[in-house]
């Protein structure tokens, strides 16, 4: 008997999957699905699993839209390709979020798409600014989309044991990021 190993994967849109691999972009901002009553860190080191279904042009700033035809193709109706994963620097409480603006340089979301898609929808929920150190894998991994993978969820296990590449920044770089961000929003 074998048994299958499975990795935690948070579902993240394919352009910041790929903004973080780039290293374009360090933190992601976290509420969790619609059917999960807050968002929490489940695992401290996870895949990145595409997805694309919110993901608009619009909700880009324009210095990052050459990101979006590229991570089109990781996520389809047929398969998702997983690059890359993150381990987590800092997850951090969003307790002023009037200043996001001033992390914005950290992702790759107008702030008008952070305050419709994050702030304004779920208002009493919680935002968390989640500071990660992304790592590509070694070789991407293409998996059959499953029913197990549908869903407005944060979190998904998927049967591979990735082989992981080298990080996109270093640990002393990311801790600075974690203190801009705990000194703007925490």
């Amino acid at each position: 008997m074998t048994a299958t190993l499975t990795s935690p994967a948070l579902k993240e849109w394919s352009a910041a999957i790929h903004a973080l691999l780039d290293g374009r972009q360090t933190v992601l901002l976290r509420k969790g699905g619609i059917h999960e009553k807050r968002f929490s860190v489940t695992a401290s080191r996870f895949l990145l699993f595409p997805t694309v279904a919110h993901s608009h042009a619009e909700r880009v700033r324009a210095e990052h839209r050459d990101l979006l035809d590229e991570a089109a193709r990781d996520s389809t109706e047929e398969a998702v390709v997983i690059r890359g994963g993150a381990a987590v620097v800092a997850a951090i409480e969003v307790n002023r979020p009037d200043n996001l603006e001033d992390i914005a340089p950290l992702h790759i979301w107008t702030d008008q798409s952070i305050r419709a898609d994050r702030l304004d929808f779920r208002p009493k929920h919680r935002l968390t600014a989640l500071v990660v150190q992304a790592s590509p894998l070694l070789a991407p991994m293409e998996l059959i989309r499953t029913p197990d993978y549908a869903g407005c969820t944060s979190w998904v296990q998927v049967p591979v044991a990735p082989q992981w590449g080298p990080p996109v920044h270093d640990d002393a770089s990311l801790e600075e990021v974690a203190a801009r961000v705990r000194r703007a929003v925490g």
